[in-house]
């Protein structure tokens, strides 16, 4: 693996070259490992899969407000809640369907155990995925690694890659249908033991809201005009008081050159976090149970931006 120097605002960086873990990899992995840690949780790789559903229940209808709750959150196909801090698989499968058609291409480029991919192979989209963790990425094969086409469909091409999400090297710019993404949230939970270039999951506050302004600046060169790139982040305490990580990042995409298309709040069930430290405990504060699914467009190039002015950074309009 090659790390990168990469000049970013006068700053030189280094990333990791985005290696490609293909089918053989897994099978090879698979031979030797029977499960992976995932900074301090252990988990099980399957190989096969006893599959009866693959997808939501018939009487479930696609989100039509801006407030998403799924208390339930979904254990189609091979999904499963055992990776800690994983969307449920209800949430990419509405922005999918909202903001792709089949045969596009998605990306989740902090794809941890393969939510996203999952759902574009049920839904019949092409799909690349990247993790900064190895580990990460041998989940994700593992939960992609089941037969499933639908009416005949045409063969799709999903790939995987251990990368950095602040240098996509091996993705074209504007070549991106969709990115939809659920990146770690400061040190809220680790995903890799030891220090990782390129993990985010184990940076202050201030440094982590710094680097994803880069991630937000590789998002809108690789996605194509007047396509949406939709991420979903949390906020935290510090001090017993409220830190507002989720409106940073929103700020950097908007610096980025995006415009803001929605403001989703996700209802969070079954924080594991949250009540392992403040269960039994008298607070003199609310216990934070929501996430922001910020929904971004990327402008077309010859797009006139004023009549945006109230959804974009002020930066844009000068």
């Amino acid at each position: 693996m090659i790390n990168l120097n990469i000049y970013f605002a006068g700053e030189m960086m280094s990333f990791i070259e985005m290696n490609e873990i293909t089918q053989k990899d897994y099978e090879k992995f698979f031979k030797k490992h029977r499960e992976v840690n995932i900074g301090n949780t252990k988990v099980k790789l399957q190989e096969e899969w006893d599959i009866s559903e693959y997808g939501p229940t018939k009487d479930y209808k696609n989100e039509q407000e801006t407030v998403w709750s799924f208390p339930d959150r979904g254990n189609w196909a091979t999904h499963k809640g055992n990776y800690r801090g994983n969307w449920s698989p209800y949430v990419p499968r509405n922005l999918i369907l909202k903001y792709s058609k089949k045969g596009d291409i998605v990306l989740d480029q902090m794809v941890g155990s393969g939510t996203t991919l999952i759902e574009c192979k049920l839904l019949n989209r092409n799909a690349i995925g990247v993790d900064v963790n190895h580990d990460a990425i041998m989940v994700c094969c593992d939960r992609l690694n089941f037969n499933y086409s639908p009416n005949g469909g045409n063969k799709l091409e999903i790939k995987t890659y251990v990368g950095d999400a602040r240098k996509l090297d091996k993705i074209e710019s504007e070549s991106i249908d969709l990115i939809a993404t659920h990146p770690p949230y400061a040190r809220i939970i680790a995903y890799t033991k030891q220090r990782t270039e390129g993990d985010l999951s184990n940076l202050s506050i201030r440094k982590y809201v710094e680097e994803m302004q880069k991630v937000a600046y590789e998002s809108i060169r690789v996605l194509k005009p007047n396509r949406y790139c939709a991420i979903l982040v949390g906020d935290t305490r510090r001090s017993r008081h409220y830190v507002p990580i989720a409106y940073r990042i929103m700020q950097k995409f908007l610096d980025a050159g995006f415009i803001l298309k929605e403001d989703i709040i996700k209802r969070q069930w079954k924080m594991k976090g949250t009540r392992e430290k403040w269960r039994s405990k008298e607070n003199d504060f609310f216990l934070i149970a929501h996430e922001h699914l910020f929904v971004f467009r990327k402008p077309d190039h010859t797009e006139e931006l004023l009549k945006y002015k109230n959804s974009i950074a002020t930066s844009l309009l000068k």
